[in-house]
């Protein structure tokens, strides 16, 4: 497997070490361990250059990289490799190497079809599969309404989880569909993301926001994309609310 070189500073988490994967990698004179393989669970906005412009990490979360350790115990990428699957929002890498997307609309603020299609347009073109969440079903009122609004979805082959986090419905189920596979939570703010994966991962305790009473949308919780171990398998990866999804670089053909 090829790689490609980089030397950045980021937060991994060690799954492997394999002494053959090092050959040709230039370590670091600050060095103290051989090469180890790894995933990056989580990118900042940059390195900071002595001009005081952002220099953008090449590396994403769930990205397979080498990393050296150093004497300050700090974590140096030395090579990256190729990658699986991207994710890409506006031609901007969020994250790679994913197995499942999964789209978290809510009852409120109230799902909206036409965004619904915008993230489902946007992962065929990324051939990637995606399912939708409804969370708060609580609050529908009539829940065999909300069903029979995701009936075209479900018609098309999507899967569709209906879910009350506040309640714990369903989730046992949505659980078992998580097992040793990567997954991504994409969807608007305030839908619940962080509070299902609180639900997911008990320890992790992600900051929740209240709902806006005037908007009925939510703040953003998630600054950064991060990846976190399912304790039960598999990793969920974490990333900030988008309340707009533009399909701006794909062509008609490709809608």
């Amino acid at each position: 497997m090829g790689f490609k070189p980089l030397h950045d500073r980021i937060a991994v988490r060690r799954v492997a070490q394999d002494e053959k994967t090092a050959g040709g990698i230039i370590i670091p004179d600050t060095a103290q361990e051989k090469p180890s393989e790894g995933v990056v669970i989580s990118v900042g906005s940059g390195a900071r250059g002595k001009d005081g412009t952002i220099v953008p990490l090449e590396v994403k979360a769930g990205d397979k990289v080498l990393f050296q350790k150093t004497k300050n115990n700090d974590a140096i990428v030395t090579a990256i490799y190729p990658r699986d699957s991207e994710l890409k929002r506006q031609d901007k890498l969020i994250a790679a190497n994913i197995d499942q997307l999964w789209l978290v609309v809510a009852i409120e603020p109230h799902y909206e079809f036409e965004l619904i299609d915008r993230y489902l347009i946007m992962a065929e073109n990324s051939n990637l599969p995606i399912g939708i969440i409804v969370n708060k079903i609580e609050l529908s009122g009539r829940e065999s309404k909300t069903e029979n609004d995701f009936l075209n979805y479900q018609s098309l082959g999507y899967d569709v989880h209906f879910l009350s986090v506040k309640k714990q419905i369903n989730l046992d189920f949505f659980k078992e569909q998580l097992i040793n596979k990567s997954h991504i939570f994409l969807g608007q703010s305030g839908v619940g993301k962080s509070s299902l994966i609180n639900s997911l991962i008990p320890d992790l305790q992600l900051r929740v926001n209240e709902i806006s009473s005037k908007s009925k949308l939510g703040k953003h919780t998630t600054t950064n994309t991060t990846i976190y171990h399912i304790p039960s398998g598999g990793d969920l990866i974490d990333s900030p609310g988008v309340r707009e999804f533009q399909l701006d670089s794909l062509t008609e053909l490709e809608i």
